[in-house]
């Protein structure tokens, strides 16, 4: 028999929302479903690089520790002092820019700067593919940086040979942009004085 609702008690008005045990299980499942859900799709450890243009997983920066530079360091080991990723040619995929010296023990030897980038065969290892930044030039590098497709850093070097080597007093900002395939440096002298 269908009654108005105002011919309804209260009981009978709310009756369609009594939690039953089968409500309670069904939001419990539900809940456990959205849950489980949740941990499956968690973000790619690699959250903050580009996917493969070629498909697959997400493309990884070369590791700059698995690379023989070419710096002559008459036997002592290669140091890599500092990094910085990002996509420089537009192909999609991210190289490494990293900063070389050999580890002398004391003194400031002087930086390398090279670009490594990865072959398109899946696990190839990384390779140089540019130097940015001779050894022989003399100069320490900090502040390494790659943005909007331009490396940048800080070279630091000597106004004349007879500035010790413990203390360079001239800076230079630089900046290599890949255009025309290849790279193309700008120098912008900071000054010189104490560094």
């Amino acid at each position: 028999m269908l009654h108005s609702p105002a011919e309804l008690t209260p009981l009978e008005t709310l009756a369609h929302t009594a939690a039953t045990p089968l409500h309670w299980l069904a939001t419990a499942t539900a809940m456990a479903a959205v849950i489980a859900g949740a941990g499956l799709l968690q973000p790619d450890p690699a959250a903050g690089a580009p996917a493969d243009p070629r498909g697959g997983p997400r493309a990884t920066a070369p590791d700059a520790h698995a690379v023989a530079y070419p710096l002559d360091c008459k036997g002592a080991p290669q140091a890599v002092t500092a990094t910085a990723e990002g996509d420089l040619d537009g192909d999609g995929l991210p190289e490494t820019v990293a900063a070389v010296r050999c580890e002398a023990g004391s003194g400031t030897p002087p930086h390398a700067i090279y670009v490594l980038t990865r072959d398109s065969a899946r696990g190839a290892a990384p390779r140089v593919v540019a130097t940015l930044l001779d050894a022989g030039r003399r100069q320490t590098a900090s502040d390494l940086a790659i943005r909007d497709r331009t490396v940048t850093a800080s070279l630091l070097g000597y106004s004349g040979p007879e500035v010790p080597r413990c203390c360079p007093d001239r800076t230079q900002l630089a900046k290599w942009l890949w255009t025309g395939g290849k790279f193309r440096q700008e120098l912008t002298d900071s000054g010189s004085g104490s560094v």
